[in-house]
Parts: structure tokens; sequence; C-alpha cells
């Protein structure tokens, strides 16, 4: 027994070898890949998909009365309109917008920067008093991009919204209530985002 509880601590023991990579798709958005990998007892299989997109930031914003600013947009994975907080990609120099293992931090935005940009583009609402929260895998299985949640206390508006031309979306004051309800009614779909509404409650 000791020795299958060690080994689980081990990495090395546990960690997949890299065969070969065929990249389908390589544009400035993404590069997506099938893998072969060789698994710790020697046996390959094939095919694993992942993929590298930029990674982002999560923002999670309330006003001097305390309520939360939040976004509304269709999101076409799921095909359908989320509520959700503000949030945006940490802009990149160069041909991509994601990071090669050469070089995973050249010429990347600042990710606080991005918050307090992300924040101001999508609400109008500004803030001197910001915390990182948690800087997570967004979604381990198949991607290697981080998700950057930050909290802004204290937002008070400096302007009118400033989107991208992609980009049509309202935005909502809510409760912490209201996003309760809307996390049990499935109407607040973002994983990362329920995330940093559990962690800011826990007082994170």
């Amino acid at each position: 027994m000791e020795d299958k509880k060690q080994s689980a601590w081990d990495d090395e023991a546990l960690a997949w070898e890299e065969v070969r990579t065929d990249h389908l798709v390589t544009d400035k958005w993404i590069d997506f890949r099938r893998v072969r990998y060789r698994f710790p007892d020697g046996t390959e299989f094939e095919p694993f998909y992942n993929y590298s997109r930029r990674d982002y930031v999560v923002i999670l914003a309330r006003d001097r009365e305390g309520r939360y600013i939040c976004v509304r947009q269709f999101r076409h994975g799921i095909r359908a309109v989320t509520t959700e907080f503000p949030a945006g990609g940490i802009e990149r120099q160069g041909q991509r917008d994601y990071a090669s293992p050469a070089e995973p931090l050249a010429g990347a935005e600042d990710a606080l920067e991005a918050a307090k940009r992300e924040l101001r583009e999508e609400t109008g609402y500004v803030s001197d008093k910001w915390r990182r929260l948690l800087v997570v895998p967004s979604h381990a299985t198949l991607a290697d991009n981080y998700a950057w949640i930050f909290a802004a206390d204290d937002c008070v508006r400096a302007g009118d919204l400033d989107l991208d031309d992609t980009e049509f979306l309202g935005n909502v004051f809510l409760t912490g209530e209201e996003i309760e309800a809307l996390i049990r009614e499935g109407r607040f779909q973002q994983a990362i985002h329920i995330l940093a509404y559990m962690m800011d409650k826990a007082g994170w």
C-alpha cells in the first residue's frame, strides 16, 4: 500500500511521453493537434486531441453598491446567451495569439493590465482596488492555456463600452443572491466564472 501511495505522488512515474504530434489546424487563433502518446506501462494510443489558445482574464467586479457587474453575450460553443463576468484574452505581440513552448511568455501583455482593459471595454467601469485570486488551467484535459482570475472592488463608471467588431453584449448588475440563483438554474454557465464567485464568497 505504501508503494502505491508513493507512486501516486511521483510525477515522472505517471507522465505520458509524446510520440508524435500532427498539427491539424494552425493559424493566428489556435494550434489544434492530434497526438500519439506512450503510457507509463509502455503501451501507445492515439488519437488524443488538444490545442493551444491564448491565456485570458476573468474579472469579478463590484460597484460601490456591492453589485456584481456582469455581461450577457452569445457563446457559440453552447449556442446560447450567457450571463458571466467580464473576461478577455491577454494580447500577445507577433504572429499568434497563443504561446509556443519555446517562448511561453514572450511578448505577453501583463495580465493585470489586460484585466483593467477588459473591464473598461466591456463595462465602462474602472477600479483602483484589484486582487489576483488565482491562476488556473482553463481546461487541463484539452488545452494548455490559463485563466487569470482577478477581483476589482469599488468600481466606478468612467465612460461607454468600447467593444470589438465581434462583440455584442450588454451589462447587468446582480446581487450575490441573484448570481447564486442563476447558478442553481444553470443560467450562469461559465465554470471558471462560477469558481471566481465561489472563491470570492469564501473570502479569498
